[in-house]
Formats: structure tokens, sequence, C-alpha cells
């Protein structure tokens, strides 16, 4: 308690130098905690809205389906097993068939892939229910995006060429029945989606699938031959590496602002020692022993960060506060990534994150004041109090 006291007495002594490692501390505290909480909330956001467009509760895929390689699409499709179609049918699973096809949006010629999906589906949020067809017509929904890029607009006809399963060319025209936003640029840039029963007769695939999007009523096998489950570890594994390699490429700016106030505080410790080496050898005379005056020392350098703690607290909760409802603004262009990023992200700021933060900063001042200390415990009292330095 009395170096506690003490500690308090000379940073406050100290004034403007005490005040400048406090304030650059604080920033440090800020930026640490801003920063990782862009990173926490653009994963969080990221995640429900994949959940919600594209992943569902996880997903089967057909088992010559690869993502990354469009030929294997020609063989990428087989019958919905038996164990799916009760929840094809209620609209619990969304069943998918995918294809390349070509779409000529006022003469222009632009690759896209072709999706049909269930009318009825409830596994994801695209909004199959307004692929309603009338007579003659093949109803399409795309997204934002795609309709900036093609420069369409619900109700035009647009020309789509595709092949069908035995590579034969066909065309047709289809209508575009509905336009949606969404978070999500997978299903939004170069997709064109349309009702499945549809997409399985003009490819001739009568009742097949692709991939089949798990909703969160549906009870369906972890096991179907043919086909191969994905869980959430799996189709976030990018997202997780992208937030990951963003993190660390964050880290080393404000691990710079966190360097300068640490080698403040270690100047301030040097300074201290050399201006108050009789105060040192007064304490060591009065009884304290060296392990003590020590202490004494390190607590007066840890103190800073505990004061920045409070200062930080003044100006950042507000601000941290009025972020998190107000969100950052995502530069223009950032879906063209094909990242998953709403227009404003909302920082996240978990009690992980603030307590890990405080702890970590905390250890490190305190390691930083204790290291120039160290030379107290082999000074000499005497020479101490005469001034001289050992």
């Amino acid at each position: 308690m009395i170096a506690l006291k003490l500690a308090i007495r000379n940073l406050l002594g100290a004034g403007l130098r005490t005040f400048l490692i406090v304030i650059v501390l604080s920033v440090a505290y800020f930026l640490i905690i801003f920063m990782n909480g862009i990173y926490q909330g653009w994963d969080k956001q990221a995640r429900i809205e994949m959940i919600a467009w594209e992943v569902g509760e996880g997903q089967y895929w057909q088992e010559n389906f690869d993502p990354y390689d469009p030929v294997t699409l020609v063989d990428a499709h087989a019958v919905i097993p038996e164990a799916f179609k009760k929840d094809v049918e209620n609209g619990n699973v969304a069943a998918l068939l995918y294809t390349q096809a070509t779409i000529y949006p006022e003469g222009r010629m632009q690759g896209i892939m072709l999706k049909g999906i269930g009318v009825n589906q409830k596994a994801i949020a695209i909004p199959s229910a307004q692929l309603i067809a009338e007579e003659g017509d093949i109803p399409a929904l795309i997204g934002t995006r795609f309709a900036k890029n093609a420069k369409l607009e619900i109700g035009d006809y647009v020309l789509i060429r595709w092949r069908d399963v035995n590579g034969t060319f066909d065309a047709t025209e289809i209508k575009i029945a509905g336009i949606f936003s969404t978070a999500v640029p997978a299903v939004d840039a170069g997709q064109v989606w349309i009702p499945l029963d549809m997409m399985q007769r003009i490819t001739g695939m009568p009742g097949e699938a692709t991939m089949i999007v798990k909703g969160r009523d549906a009870e369906m096998p972890a096991d179907v031959a043919g086909w191969e489950f994905k869980d959430h570890s799996y189709l976030f594994a990018a997202l997780e590496a992208l937030i990951q390699s963003k993190t660390i490429g964050g880290s080393v700016f404000y691990g710079i602002m966190l360097a300068l106030a640490l080698l403040a505080v270690f100047d301030t410790q040097v300074l201290s020692i050399f201006r108050r080496q009789r105060e040192i050898g007064t304490y060591i005379s009065m009884g304290m022993t060296r392990r003590e005056v020590v202490g004494l020392f390190t607590v007066e350098g840890a103190m800073h960060a505990v004061l920045a703690l409070f200062v930080g607290a003044i100006y950042g909760i507000p601000l941290l506060l009025y972020l998190q409802n107000k969100g950052i603004g995502m530069p223009e262009g950032t879906d063209e990534f094909g990242i998953a990023a709403a227009e404003r992200i909302m920082p996240y700021y978990s009690v992980a994150l603030i307590v890990g933060t405080v702890i970590v900063v905390m250890i490190a001042t305190t390691i930083i004041s204790y290291m120039p200390v160290r030379k107290i415990s082999k000074m000499n009292p005497n020479d101490a109090i005469r001034g001289k330095i050992q």
C-alpha cells in the first residue's frame, strides 16, 4: 500500500511527462480494442449473412462438385436421394442445380452461373417465392450487383444460352422477376436463379441437383452415398483465414503505437533511477530491502498503464459505443473481391477482447518498467546517497 501511494505521488509529481505517456498508452488501448473489434464484427456479420444466404446449417455436395473447378460442373449432378426428398418437398432444405451459361444483355456476352432453386424452399434467404412463372416465361432472380453490371431491371427479357446434359447448346429468353440485395457476393455476382423444375427440364437432368443446403428444421443423415456433407468449420475456413490475415496485418499498426508508449515508460524509468539515486539510497538506509525498492519503482512504472486505462475509458467508451451503433463504412468496391461484407461493419467488442487487451498492456508495461530498475539491486546505499552511479 505504501509503495502504491508513493508511486501515485511520484507520477503526479512528474507532471507533463506522466501525462504524455498515459495519453499514448490510452491510445494504444483504444486502437487495439477498436481494430480487433472491427475484425470480430466483420467475422460475426459475415457468418450471419453467409448462413442466411448461402451455407444454411451445412451443405451436401455431389461428390464430383468442386467450387474452384468449373469443369467439374459437367459431372457434378445426381438424382436427389430419397433421404432428402421429404425435406425438399417441405422446403426445409434447398436443392440447387448448377450449370455454366452465357447471358446477352443488350447484345453483350457475359459468362454466368445458372442456378436452379426450389420455389418453396425456406433454408436460405434467396426470395425464390418470387419465381412465379407466367405462361411461356422462365422467371429469374438476380442480385443488385449483377443487375447493375448487366444493366437489367425487373420485367426485362434477356437471352441466355447453356449446354444440356448431352453437351448440346440451347438458348431462350428469361424474364427478370425480381432483384434482391445481399451482402454475400457468392449468391449475387454473376449468378442467375431460376425455378429448379425448369432448370432440370432445360438441362435434361430431371430430379437432379448439385448441392443440398440444409435448413434449421431439417433432420438429415450425416452420411449419404454420393454426397459429401460440409459443415460450418469447412465452409467458413476461407473467411477465418481472411480475418486472421487482416488481424495480423492490423496488429503491426497498433503494435507500433504500443511500442512507442513502452519506450517512453522505459526511458522514464532509466531517468528516474539516474535522478533519484539519493532517494533510492535513503529508502534502503531506512530499512527497505532492495527487492522492496525495486518493487516500488516497478509499481510506479506499471501505474502508467493503470492511469491510461482510466483516461482511455473517458473518451474510448463513448467513442467505441458510437462506432458500434453507427458502424464503419466499407470502401466502395469491396464486394468486387467476393468477400461477404455489408455496407457498414458493426464492430463487436467481446469481453475476452477487452480483458485480454488490458492484461497484455498491463503485463507489457510491468515488464518494461522492471527491466531498468533491476540495477537498483546492485547499488551501494552509501554511493547512492552521495549520487554516485555504480
